[in-house]
Formats: C-alpha cells, sequence, structure tokens
C-alpha cells in the first residue's frame, strides 16, 4: 500500500474566506493543527478536520465541478430522489493505493489506523458529513492497469481536502488537513487551506450543448459479433457445468467533435436519472462518469442493506406496455433464476459477519428512466463491527457483474471479453471514521477523456441466453450514456 501526501497549492493566501468558513471553526481547526503538530511521530500522520452547515441553499457538485482545478481529484455522488441527497469531494490531502485480493482489506486498515489518530468533529448531521474517505474499486484485482484507465487503478482511497454534504436543503462542508511531522507550521497549513477556500465558485452547472459544431462517431472496438460469439461460448460452458453464470461485457466508443463538458453530462444524468446513483470521479485528465440503479452496500451502525439486482427488460413509453414489460419480466424464469444466483451469493457473503440476514421472499420490479429491474431487498444485522470497506470486498463482485462460482467467473470473463473493464462494473463510494458508509455498483457508466467517451453495458448470461437477445439488451443499457453523449 502506498500513501502520499498531496502537494499544497502555491497559490495559496492568507487570506479568510468567511463564505465557507466560520470564525468559529477556524479557530478550531488552528487549535487542532497545533495539538496535533507536538504529538505527530514519523510515519503516522495526523487527519485534522473540522465540520459546520453552511447558511443557504447549495448544490455541491456544482461547486466542486466549477472549481475542480487541472490535475485536481474530484468526487461527486448524488440520489436526487432521496430526500436530494449529494456527497462532493474536492482535492486530497492523502491517498492509499492497493492493488490484489486483499485491496479492500488493505485500504480499510489503512484508513482504520488515520481514524484512530483523527482529530475532528463529530457533527448532528446526515450520514456522510464530517470526515470521511472517498473510494473507488476496479472490477478486477488488478484491473485499471492499461494505459485508458491511467490515474484510477485498482484500489484507491482519497481523503478530499473539501467535502460537501446536502441532505434536503441543508449543506455541510468539511475541512480537512493532514500534519505530517513536527515541523508543520499551523499557519501555513491554515493559510493554504483557506487559499483553496477563496477559490470555490458556486454557479449553474452548464447545460449540454443541444447542436455542436462538427460530427458524432460511434464505434465498437470489437464489432458487435464478437459480443454475440463470446455470449455463444459462455452458453455452451454453463451447459457443461462449468459454471451457473457469468456476466459479459462490451465496449462503444464515442469521439465527439469538441472536448466533453463532465458538468454538463452529470446534470443530465441527474436530471434523467434522479432514481440512480449518479456518479462522477476526476482523475488527470480522466472522468469516470454514469447513473446506476445498484446499491452494493449500505451499512450504518450493525446494520447492513443491499439490493439483489439482476434481470431486466426495456421500457415504453406507453404505460399499458410499460405494465405489460414489467409483469413479463416479474414472470420470467430465466430473469427470476438470474435474480436468485444474486441473491443468494450476496447472502451467504454477508452470514458470516450477521446475526442474521433477511433476503425478500419475491423479487419487485424497479423502474428506471429507461429499463425495468428485478430487484431483491436484502438486510442484516451485523455480530461484529465490520466496517463499510471490508463489506464491500465481502460482497464485490456479485453475480450481477460477475458470476457464479465466482473463482470460474474470474478467469472466463477477461478471456471471452478481450478487454480492461476499469472501474465499470467495480465500485465506489465513502466510508467514515465509524466504518459506516456507502458503496455503489459502478454500471451504467463511461470513460471521458477530452473528446473520446468509452461506454460500458454488460449482461448476465444463463444457460438459456441468447447472444442476439443478450446483444439487444447491451444496447438498452447503453441508452443511459449514449445519447447524452453522441449528439
Amino acid at each position: 500500500m502506498r500513501m502520499r501526501r498531496a502537494v499544497p497549492d502555491s497559490r495559496s493566501t492568507s487570506a479568510r474566506c468567511s463564505v465557507w468558513l466560520s470564525d468559529a471553526a477556524e479557530s478550531r481547526l488552528r487549535a487542532r493543527l497545533a495539538a496535533a503538530i507536538r504529538r505527530v511521530r514519523a510515519g503516522a500522520p495526523i487527519l485534522v478536520s473540522v465540520t459546520e452547515p453552511l447558511a443557504g441553499e447549495h448544490d455541491p457538485s456544482a461547486v466542486i465541478l466549477f472549481s475542480k482545478e487541472a490535475g485536481e481529484p474530484w468526487f461527486c455522488l448524488e440520489q436526487p430522489a432521496r430526500v436530494r441527497q449529494a456527497h462532493a469531494g474536492l482535492g486530497s490531502v492523502l491517498k492509499l493505493e492497493a492493488s490484489g485480493s486483499d485491496r479492500f482489506s488493505e485500504l480499510e486498515r489503512g484508513w482504520r489506523r488515520l481514524s484512530e489518530r483523527a482529530v475532528a468533529d463529530t457533527p448532528d448531521a446526515p450520514p456522510g458529513a464530517g470526515l470521511v474517505a472517498v473510494a473507488g474499486f476496479a472490477f478486477a484485482d488488478d484491473g485499471a492497469n492499461s494505459p485508458a484507465w491511467s490515474g484510477f487503478g485498482a484500489a484507491s482511497l482519497m481523503v478530499p481536502e473539501l467535502w460537501l454534504v446536502r441532505r434536503g436543503d441543508v449543506t455541510w462542508i468539511t475541512c480537512n488537513v493532514l500534519v505530517s511531522n513536527q515541523h508543520d507550521d499551523p499557519e501555513a497549513l491554515l493559510s493554504s487551506l483557506n487559499g483553496r477556500l477563496s477559490r470555490l465558485t458556486e454557479r449553474q452547472l452548464p447545460l449540454l450543448d443541444p447542436a455542436p459544431v462538427g460530427q458524432f462517431s460511434v464505434h465498437s472496438p470489437m464489432p458487435p459479433s464478437h459480443y454475440e460469439e463470446a455470449v455463444a461460448r459462455a452458453v455452451e460452458r454453463i451447459r457443461a457445468g462449468e459454471l451457473e453464470k457469468v456476466v459479459l461485457a462490451r465496449e462503444v466508443q464515442v469521439r465527439a467533435p469538441q472536448p466533453y463538458d463532465p458538468g454538463a453530462v452529470f446534470d443530465v444524468l441527474r436530471q434523467g436519472f434522479p432514481e440512480c446513483f449518479v456518479y462522477a470521479v476526476g482523475r488527470g485528465d480522466g472522468t469516470f462518469i454514469g447513473a446506476t440503479p445498484e446499491l452494493l452496500v449500505r451499512r450504518e451502525g450493525m446494520r447492513a442493506s443491499t439490493v439483489a439486482l439482476a434481470g431486466s427488460i426495456r421500457r415504453s413509453a406507453d404505460p399499458a406496455v410499460d405494465d405489460h414489460l414489467g409483469e413479463s419480466l416479474l414472470r420470467s424464469a430465466k430473469n427470476r433464476h438470474e435474480n436468485q444466483v444474486v441473491a443468494e451469493r450476496i447472502a451467504k457473503a454477508l452470514t458470516p459477519h450477521s446475526v442474521w440476514v433477511t433476503v425478500a421472499p419475491e423479487p419487485v420490479v424497479i423502474r428506471v428512466a429507461n429499463i425495468q429491474h428485478l430487484a431483491a431487498p436484502i438486510r442484516a444485522q451485523l455480530k461484529e463491527a465490520v466496517g463499510a470497506l471490508a463489506l464491500a470486498g465481502a460482497l464485490h463482485p456479485t453475480p450481477a457483474v460477475g458470476g457464479e462460482p465466482d473463482v470460474v467467473a474470474k478467469r472466463v470473463i477477461p478471456a471471452l471479453e478481450g478487454l480492461d473493464r476499469g472501474w465499470y462494473a467495480g465500485t465506489l463510494g465513502w466510508t467514515d471514521t465509524a466504518g459506516d458508509g456507502e458503496f455503489c455498483v459502478t454500471l451504467r457508466c463511461a470513460l471521458l477523456r477530452g473528446n473520446l467517451a468509452s461506454c460500458y453495458a454488460g449482461c448476465g448470461i444463463v444457460a438459456d441466453s441468447d447472444p442476439e437477445s443478450e446483444l439487444s439488451e447491451t444496447e438498452v443499457k447503453l441508452q443511459a450514456l449514449l445519447p447524452v453523449l453522441s449528439g
């Protein structure tokens, strides 16, 4: 595991920015910095943090997207239909990275050590407000190592310098500073933070250009026939008893006449998919962005919750047809079996950590803008204080994005797909100092670099899957982003 401290911005000034941080919060932070410097030891840095509510209404994602500077990491995660919930972070005072089969546990241990030494507020605030770390994971243990995914990595955890959380009409801000040695100057650290606060900007996110000058081109790095052949080979292996289910994905690329604006794309997604987790993560010149309906895990105290989301069908603008499609999905033996495989694996993964695990006796149909899914809610009462990162590691990858048995699917997927999924079908979210947190499964997504967008979608393959139908289902899932990215 590698740990790196962020380099202070050389343009920082000593001017205060009372719009974002009160006198009381700054005084609290100054005292904590001085105390942390006195007790810091080599190799054991101390995180110092303050949190307070902001006056008036704010759009956390807009603040971060307008204020990010070249090369600065940033993070946005919203679920608009859920009490206008939004989490957004800017910059990084500390970063942990890992790869391999132990990557979730490695970051969990590193975060726990940092949390134990941290000096932070414990505000009476919504989940996620206060000192948190944001984390993202590739699908594969050693994934995101191709040049296209430069800057993301197999597993990455960051403590943002600035963190905004909105729930309803109230927004909270958290400011974080890392004290690394006894020679740190509290006033210099505070000045650097205030300099960054002074450069925050809040405006409405830009509109997507409805008629850009130039042509869009859409193509698949591998032809659609490659995907159909991969499905056919997977079905053969399933019928031979090698595995029960496997998810296969494909990539479609869009080249735009102008560089993409992540803020404009993000705003379209959060308006079009309010029930979903709408996310965007910036690393270097790349942005990973999407709108996923799938929760991997939510940990609140000794309770954990998740959902088995597998089995899908298109939607229709005609309400009667839409209802008929939903009913046919609910009656489909193929889709119900696919959902059951996912639910059983999730329950099995949670059982060693839980007093009890309950799975809904029957799946229900949930609808998002362009697709319907079978969903089976799952809840667990934990028997030990297992953190959100560790729970995410126990669950990832579920058969909804991987396969069953997992060990066979991990070998079959790259052989049949022929692509580096990167953070597609991985997970991202946040965790706090108590181990609570929330992670979603990163589906319905694209990687943006300049004017190139790489979009990903996959389908669950079982014994009676039809290659042509599965290809058509990927087209439905790609409609979450392709219309936005291809003009």
